[in-house]
């Protein structure tokens, strides 16, 4: 019953329990021996009956007799065992074994569709639930009774103001390039390279500058809540604050969305400069414009509605990226990748939401001539 390191001897006691004595050095592999409890007994007793060093040997052994206990339905005690390998064994009998058989069979369609669209349904709901805690606490914090930090919407703003408008200037000024390239094509054709001016202005202003701005902010801020309170759920900093009667809500979107909706129409109408002095820098050296004729065809051209509607979206995609990412965070689950899962739901559903406003607003202004 023993090898040159492992030690193990198995008694029975007077009370029908099986006693196993663990002595030696548990530091290298072993299988398991079969038939260990041949016999029937009321339970099993492990004891330290003089281990000097131990690794994760010991514990699969203890694994191993738990499986055979729970295989045989008698009891386990580990009197005197190791503190850390007591833990590993509760630890990885906490995970329930996946059925494999199960995990390969390939569902119905319709089974999928179900789920899908309950899946659907319950995170419509939980949306709407998030929402009109928001709304609430918007409601508390006009009366001044939200606890809420001021100081703590200044640390966002600068985190979703100044830290962002190296990269939304960098993504404007090469969209304005692009846009501008692109319309030289056609506009060369019919001898219109003054038009590219009209294209620059209406293009950014109204859709190509917001819409940038937007994915940038969801990709960056946005992703960045979710990861952010997705670490607070798994630390259960989250539950903390609630059972010290504070909404998570209020001490932690509330000052993120108001952030992000402060600083997008800026984020949008600095995007908006840079993209079109990148149009007429294609303008001026590769279609032969002076930077006079771009200026005043643009302004002939271009109404304040164009940035108007680009400064109303913002706001728009400001709150839909908050909320997004918020949301996210809030709902993560509890376990190690959580928080990564929770990162890339928050980024995918930022960029549905930015395309699916994008869409109505621009059907809704076209339509009302605005």
């Amino acid at each position: 019953m023993a090898d040159t390191l492992q030690v193990w001897k198995l008694t029975k006691s007077q009370d029908g329990w099986a006693v196993i004595a663990l002595s030696g050095d548990w530091t290298s592999p072993n299988a398991f021996p079969s038939g260990i409890l041949e016999e029937k007994y009321a339970g099993v007793r492990v004891e330290d009956a003089g281990i000097r060093e131990w690794n994760t040997a010991l514990a699969v052994f203890l694994f191993n007799l738990s499986k055979e206990c729970d295989r045989q339905s008698i009891t386990l005690e580990m009197q005197g065992m190791p503190h850390g390998a007591a833990k590993l064994v509760a630890l990885s009998k906490a995970a329930p074994p996946k059925d494999l058989h199960k995990s390969l069979e390939v569902p119905h369609f319709f089974e999928l569709l179900g789920e899908k669209a309950k899946g659907t349904y319950d995170s419509c709901m939980v949306g709407i639930g998030f929402v009109g805690e928001l709304l609430l606490s918007f409601y508390h914090l006009l009366r001044g009774r939200a606890r809420m930090r001021w100081i703590d919407v200044w640390n966002e703003i600068i985190k979703a103001g100044p830290k962002a408008l190296f990269i939304v200037s960098l993504i404007g000024f090469l969209m304005g390039l692009i846009l501008a390239f692109i319309g030289s094509i056609p506009l060369k054709w019919f001898r219109a390279e003054v038009y590219v001016a009209s294209l620059i202005g209406i293009g950014m202003l109204r859709l190509m500058a917001v819409v940038m701005t937007g994915t940038v902010m969801a990709g960056r801020t946005g992703a960045a809540y979710a990861a952010e309170l997705g670490t607070m759920q798994v630390n259960e900093e989250i539950d903390a604050l609630e059972s010290m009667g504070i909404s998570p809500i209020e001490y932690l979107v509330l000052p993120r969305v108001i952030a992000l909706t402060l600083m997008m129409p800026f984020l949008c109408l600095f995007a908006d400069i840079i993209g079109v002095l990148g149009g007429m820098v294609v303008g001026v050296f590769y279609m032969g414009l002076s930077s006079l004729e771009y200026w005043q065809q643009m302004s002939n051209t271009t109404r304040v509605n164009d940035l108007l509607v680009g400064l109303f979206t913002s706001v728009v995609f400001a709150v839909l990226i908050a909320l997004c990412g918020c949301i996210r965070g809030i709902r993560c689950g509890r376990s190690s990748d959580s928080v990564g899962q929770a990162t890339t739901s928050a980024m995918v559903s930022s960029l549905v939401c930015l395309v699916i406003a994008t869409a109505i607003i621009t059907v809704i202004t076209v339509n009302l001539n605005i």
